[in-house]
């Protein structure tokens, strides 16, 4: 076997697929074509919603590019698009890409340390926020040479208006004309959610966008006349290039919500005569409520489940995937049978490999570590951004990407997702590094040392636990500790990644090298009781 040194990009002696185009190409392109359809109904949970057709969303776009030069954005700067789901990141997003800057999407849970961390070697020159975020992205990033702000927080008035800032609405200007198409040019940076350390910095060119919506949509089969209702994050993969992008590749309509609620989902649905939906745990949350007759065809799922189909009322759709794959490398097949919790069989583009640890493919029946052979900065991501060693480390020798995921073979070449190679937990769709939470929790004075692994939950999946070794002289103060624990991590991490529960053990199990029994804790954090409370 012939071995290669770097993985494998699209040589330039080949013709590109998307020769010509890039996303402003395809948004002008469906506003020429289906200019009057609906293309993006938001619709908040306060507040008047409000409709985008395709040609008023194109030209809202050629505006804010406008708008965005005269403000000295140029081609190849980076832009912070930091929002919950509303329609001002997707129009800032697209803004972007017609002017050929790149979008760096914020993760809306993070705190200001982690928005400082994310962006300070990206070269970010302004950002775009809503008034929730404006105070710590001000403080924590203080290289920005400006920060736009938007009218509401993802439809809701804001408690107060941020001090001194330019409004959204004043960066619209005159249209600006599309730029010559790269489909190789970068649009677009996502970051990792820090499955084994802090998350890194995911580089996505225009054709990774476009094949995201193309085979997007033809993996689920998505139609002109669809209507799919988004509610999961839009900085992340599953709500932005596994739906809304496929959508508008389809030339379809997205209803859009500002984050999943369970008494909010099936009237907008109903209201609306949604078609499609995707979701990352969230129909858990549905099983208990009465399912109303609905206008649903389908859902996209993690795995296949029949029974949960059944439930519902409606088809599922199955992928794996994951920020650097843009699309679900692995998808189920409708025309055939798939057994259940399966997530499908690897899509054409995509080459899937799974191994041992020594190298040995698995036979049927075995787990193994998920390797994925796919052409850069097309069927996957392009890079990590300036860090040479992550991409060292993520690719072997052959060129494949090195998933992290531990998978079973099924006997029938279906593939079963197991578990993380590291230490990773999974808290309502957002992936949590044990080490980082470790790390906090291991600052707070009177801590000697703690292990952070994950209990099963009913409504998230997943719920963090902290075993806490207490130093001597902090013995008799365990109330006082776990406070100031809570405390710290309240102030450094996102909420999903907060412990639900803080147990203090004399000692912290290991196997050898003195490397932490992982599995030993998860059984004991099974068996703890009241796992909504902090002990």
């Amino acid at each position: 076997m012939t071995l290669i040194s770097d993985p494998p990009v699209l040589q330039s002696s080949i013709l590109h697929p998307f020769m010509g185009r890039d996303v402003s190409y395809l948004v002008d392109a469906r506003a020429r074509q289906r200019g009057d359809h609906p293309m993006l109904v938001w619709a908040p949970y306060s507040g008047e919603g409000e409709t985008w057709s395709y040609a008023r969303f194109a030209h809202d776009v050629a505006r804010l590019a406008g708008g965005l030069y005269v403000r000295g954005v140029r081609a190849g700067d980076r832009v912070l698009v930091h929002f919950e789901n509303c329609p001002e990141t997707i129009l800032m997003r697209f803004a972007c890409w017609r002017l050929g800057a790149t979008a760096v999407l914020g993760n809306s849970h993070w705190t200001g340390p982690e928005i400082a961390h994310a962006i300070s070697s990206l070269d970010v020159r302004a950002a775009v926020t809503q008034p929730r975020f404006y105070a710590r992205i001000v403080e924590h990033c203080p290289s920005l040479e400006w920060v736009a702000v938007s009218m509401t927080d993802a439809g809701e008035t804001p408690e107060a208006a941020p001090p001194k800032s330019d409004s959204f609405s004043a960066l619209y200007g005159e249209p600006l004309p599309r730029q010559p198409a790269d489909p190789t040019a970068p649009a677009v940076i996502l970051f990792t959610t820090g499955s084994t350390s802090r998350p890194k910095a995911v580089l996505w060119t225009h054709a990774n966008l476009l094949w995201g919506g193309k085979v997007g949509a033809l993996q689920q089969g998505i139609r002109p006349e669809d209507i799919y209702q988004i509610h999961l994050p839009l900085f992340h993969v599953v709500g932005f290039t596994w739906s809304f992008i496929p959508a508008v590749w389809a030339g379809a309509t997205t209803v859009l919500q500002p984050k999943f609620s369970a008494s909010r989902y099936w009237p907008a649905a109903l209201r609306h005569r949604s078609t499609l939906s995707s979701h990352a745990g969230t129909d858990g949350f549905l099983r208990g409520l009465e399912v109303p007759t609905h206008h649903f065809r389908q859902w996209l799922h993690a795995w296949h489940d029949p029974a949960r189909d059944a439930h519902f009322g409606l088809t599922g759709v199955a992928g794996w995937g994951m920020t650097e794959m843009v699309i679900p490398a692995i998808c189920s097949d409708g025309a055939f049978d798939q057994p259940t919790h399966s997530v499908g069989r690897p899509y054409p583009g995509y080459t899937a490999r799974i191994e041992h640890q020594n190298g040995d493919h698995v036979a049927p029946g075995e787990t193994g570590q998920l390797l994925i052979g796919a052409i850069r900065g097309l069927h996957i991501f392009q890079e990590y951004v300036d860090n040479p060693k992550a991409m060292a480390e993520a690719f072997d020798e052959r060129g494949f990407f090195r998933t992290g995921d531990l998978v079973t073979l099924h006997e029938e070449g279906w593939i079963i997702y197991r578990e993380r190679v590291k230490d990773m937990m999974k808290v309502g769709g957002e992936s949590v590094s044990a080490s980082e939470v470790e790390a906090v929790v291991n600052e707070v004075p009177g801590v000697r040392e703690t292990a952070v692994v994950s209990r099963p939950d009913p409504h998230y999946g997943e719920a963090i636990v902290a075993f806490v070794v207490l130093a001597e002289d902090a013995a008799d103060r365990k109330t006082e500790v776990i406070e100031h624990i809570q405390a710290a991590c309240q102030a450094s991490l996102a909420k999903f990644k907060n412990p639900r529960v803080i147990e203090v053990v004399a000692e912290i199990p290991k196997i050898g090298n003195n490397k932490i029994h992982r599995p030993a804790l998860r059984e004991l954090a099974s068996r703890l009781k009241s796992p909504a409370q902090v002990r």
